[in-house]
């Protein structure tokens, strides 16, 4: 699209941002001069917002502009988050779901991984399941020995998944025996983050809700981290994962008091 001025002065200081950033994901770079001149402002003003883009992750700056964060974590599309370790992904699943046992009240977050719980949950017997997950709920709608509850609230187009006020709200009214919570990004100081703020709010809750709290991630999401933070690692109960995990967070894990499950 051709930026004129008339369009220039639409543009909002959170959209520029959002723009130099879907600029700097694609090139991997961003030019403090060109982007200057793009979007017709001061250098001044572009080095703000790439230092805006730095105290929350997604960049690191450079000489004359800034460069891709390769730690951080993006949202993604959850079609797309299916296709990455889907084999590693199926195996932690199937474990997890070993966890649960008859009669258990259980939330399942949104999330490639945790889907992988509901196919491998047809020997079990009087369960509760809610969810924010509508791919989830699906899966788990033709059990008949399972009762299924949604959060409700607003859906996230890209993730199938539900947040919002409403959702966080009926979490308060209910105590779950389990929590299996998945992960974008697992950082051994900070803890479990999330690119969506709304997602990040009804995580939260969930854990608030949960006797025992089970994140379960493929090691390529350590060392990452993204705006909103989840939990923090001394907050879980156990952590499923794969061989992969970096030798010093299983140790200091486990130093937490977090059980940690390495399935191969």
């Amino acid at each position: 699209m051709c930026i004129t001025e008339s369009n220039i002065k639409k543009i909002t200081a959170k959209q520029r941002r959002e723009e130099i950033l879907a600029h700097i994901r694609t090139h991997n770079k961003g030019d403090v001069n060109k982007l200057a001149q793009k979007y017709k402002v001061s250098t001044v003003t572009i080095r703000n917002d790439l230092n805006y883009l730095e105290k929350k992750g997604c960049v690191t700056r450079c000489y004359g502009g800034a460069l891709l964060n390769d730690l951080f974590t993006f949202d993604q599309a959850l079609n797309d988050k299916k296709k990455i370790n889907s084999n590693i992904k199926a195996r932690l699943g199937a474990y997890a779901a070993s966890l649960i046992n008859h009669g258990d009240t259980v939330i399942l977050d949104s999330g490639s991984t945790t889907e992988q719980i509901a196919y491998h949950l047809q020997d079990k017997r009087q369960l509760t399941i809610m969810t924010n997950g509508i791919n989830i709920a699906y899966q788990l709608a033709s059990q008949p020995d399972i009762d299924v509850m949604v959060t409700g609230g607003t859906i996230r187009r890209k993730s199938y998944s539900l947040h919002g006020s409403n959702g966080e709200e009926l979490l308060t009214g209910f105590r779950f025996n389990k929590l299996f919570i998945g992960v974008d990004g697992f950082d051994i100081n900070t803890g479990i983050t999330t690119p969506h703020q709304g997602e990040a709010d009804i995580n939260r809750k969930m854990v608030e809700a949960a006797q025992t709290i089970i994140a379960l991630t493929d090691s390529s999401k350590f060392g990452r981290q993204s705006f909103c933070l989840i939990a923090r690692p001394h907050q879980l109960n156990i952590l499923i994962t794969d061989s992969g995990i970096p030798p010093h967070y299983h140790t200091e894990l486990i130093q937490m008091g977090v059980d940690v499950r390495i399935i191969d």
